[in-house]
């Protein structure tokens, strides 16, 4: 009985090491797969509002194309088509796109 015993402890204890190694490993994968690339894109966006300026492209969230023509610390103005009058005033975060205005 006594050598039955030591058997199942033995491999009950087994069985935990090999689920701990299971979540460690779940663990990773969802970091490499999920965690890590959000925060690269987090990263990427930051740097792209940061170094918008006024007389660039923008392509908004919404699908809209303009031009900046007002920064802010949190918004933007920008205008939209050929009608000088259709200036609207949006958070930087609905910015999807920028495209830098030649410099000619």
């Amino acid at each position: 009985m006594n050598l039955l015993e030591g058997a199942a402890a033995g491999s009950s204890a087994g069985g935990m090491g090999l689920l701990l190694i299971y979540v460690v490993v779940l663990g990773a994968a969802m970091y490499f797969m999920a965690i890590r690339p959000q925060r690269k894109e987090q990263k990427r966006v930051g740097a792209m509002l940061s170094e918008m300026e006024v007389g660039d492209s923008v392509v908004t969230t919404g699908g809209f194309y303009g031009v900046v023509i007002d920064i802010t610390d949190e918004d933007v103005i920008v205008e939209f088509g050929s009608n000088k009058n259709c200036r609207i005033p949006m958070k930087k975060s609905a910015i999807a796109e920028v495209e830098k205005a030649n410099a000619e």
